[in-house]
């Protein structure tokens, strides 16, 4: 999950990272929810979407094929063999589904290896700490870095510390838990702040609120400027045990990790159609990734959201829906170091961005679907003013009451909402451009529990709300596909 290309500043890596139902912690702007409100859409397309309600209760067709990705492909990361399984499969799965035009986008993408690590403290006491390198971190020496700590709690605290107190040491950072839109930055632009100060090294609570002693990995993002140094995450619990021993005393820590990268390697996007009748140039893409994190099995993050799409798509197939607009499948590639998949699509698009009708990123996992996020990200950074509907363009608001009158056709799964702020990383590239931009809402109350761990396995998937997720995607898309108008997107506000 995730923004890996974004992450210039704090700001835009907020914008560009998915799972933002979970964003609204105290320190970031709450996400109102819009209700269902029925219109000339929902007495049109009424009878339609029943019949997907109603045949999605008893298609299990994305589970078993999650099943198959995690069982028997497993974890994916970019550059490994897995993935380039997984994305053979990928293809041949919307080939045997009856999909149209099914092909691989070729896509070069970055190999990043793990090798063997491990941390402990060794002073004032010994004790392994539970951890996880960085993706994309550096490695150590071989014989690994044995530091002083420096604790920090915030990024203002590190900008009040002289180089004096910070080099040479090991930084830990631990904010505490402000949602994962928060912390995530302490991941992924912590490494490099630390080192401006002369870091050698840094440790970061994992982006979770909850406390299992299970580190959450996930991308971290160089400052070219500045020296790269060696970076893992560290559970909830040896976080809290590190910040009370160094309120006590110095603490020494021994980091040892043998990542580097190696050279990039050929991977691909996944494409397959339901071509549309009047207008198959026009397009609404929906998808998710297909590559993970090199732990656990990617179920939630991401093989819940690909099967989801790929059953919603299904759905419409095999019910025999003909849209006027093509309706096209996308797994991408690289969205969690790289978002190189995300740009080939981009490039595969070219000059006609205007025939892009919808994106919608399926990137939150399967837990209780509550409706659909639409139209971007600036209200909902920190400090941003709260949503206000009164203030958006008249086509804005238009296009949110086209959503709401969608929505009303979820009701019979209680999908019936609609949120501000929907997209994701993998779209991005050509939502910036305004394309309008969805994701589906859930409950995701554990979502981050599970996200970027050993943890994150095919037990954690629902089958039921996985159907219900893909019911819901599948009403939104077809009807996007074959209404007579469309929705208005917004164009990013240059960085």
């Amino acid at each position: 999950m995730r923004g890996f290309a974004a992450v210039l500043t704090g700001a835009v890596l907020f914008a560009a990272l998915p799972g933002f139902a979970q964003f609204n912690a105290p320190d970031t702007p709450s996400l109102p929810s819009m209700p269902a409100v029925a219109g000339q859409l929902a007495a049109k397309y009424k009878a339609d979407a029943d019949k997907i309600l109603k045949a999605s209760e008893t298609d299990d067709d994305g589970y078993v094929a999650l099943t198959y990705l995690c069982d028997h492909i497993g974890k994916r990361l970019s550059g490994t063999p897995q993935l380039n399984t997984a994305v053979e499969w990928g293809a041949e799965l919307m080939r045997k589904a009856g999909l149209q035009n099914v092909t691989v986008q070729p896509v070069m993408v970055p190999r990043w290896v793990r090798g063997n690590e491990s941390a402990a403290i060794v002073a004032p006491v010994t004790k392994p700490l539970h951890m996880l390198g960085l993706g994309m971190s550096v490695g150590t020496p071989k014989d690994g870095i044995t530091a002083g700590v420096v604790f920090v709690p915030s990024f203002a605290a590190l900008d009040a510390m002289t180089p004096e107190q910070v080099k040479g040491k090991i930084v830990v950072f631990n904010p505490g838990w402000h949602g994962y839109g928060v912390n995530v930055m302490y991941r992924a632009l912590g490494p490099s702040k630390a080192a401006a100060k002369g870091a050698v090294g840094v440790l970061v609570r994992s982006a979770t609120g909850l406390a299992m002693q299970t580190p959450h990995t996930g991308a971290l993002h160089y400052d070219e400027k500045v020296t790269k140094i060696p970076a893992a995450a560290i559970s909830v619990e040896d976080a809290l045990m590190i910040e009370r021993l160094a309120k006590e005393g110095p603490v020494t820590v021994h980091l040892q990790m043998d990542a580097h990268m190696e050279a990039d390697v050929q991977a691909g996007n996944v494409m397959g159609e339901i071509v549309g009748s009047e207008h198959p140039e026009q397009v609404v893409s929906i998808g998710g990734h297909i590559d993970s994190w090199d732990v656990g099995q990617g179920a939630q993050d991401d093989g819940a959201g690909i099967m989801g799409a790929f059953q919603a798509v299904t759905l419409i197939h095999k019910l025999g829906l003909k849209p006027k607009r093509t309706i096209r499948l996308v797994f991408w590639v690289n969205e969690e170091n790289g978002e190189a998949g995300g740009r080939a699509y981009r490039k595969l698009v070219g000059d006609k961005i205007g025939d892009q009708v919808a994106a919608i990123e399926v990137d939150e996992g399967a837990e209780k679907p509550l409706g659909m996020g639409f139209g971007g990200f600036a209200f909902m950074m920190p400090g941003a003013p709260a949503f206000d509907v009164t203030k958006l363009s008249a086509d804005e608001r238009r296009s949110f009451e086209v959503l709401q009158d969608i929505a009303s056709l979820l009701g019979p799964i209680r999908a019936d909402t609609v949120s501000p702020g929907g997209g994701g990383s993998d779209i991005e590239a050509i939502t910036d451009e305004g394309v309008p931009s969805l994701s589906p809402r859930t409950e995701a109350t554990h979502y981050f529990d599970w996200h970027h761990t050993e943890a994150d396995t095919l037990d954690k998937v629902d089958p039921v709300e996985l159907r219900k997720n893909a019911a819901m995607l599948a009403v939104v898309a077809y009807v996007l596909a074959d209404m007579d108008g469309r929705l208005v997107g917004t164009k990013a506000s240059p960085r």
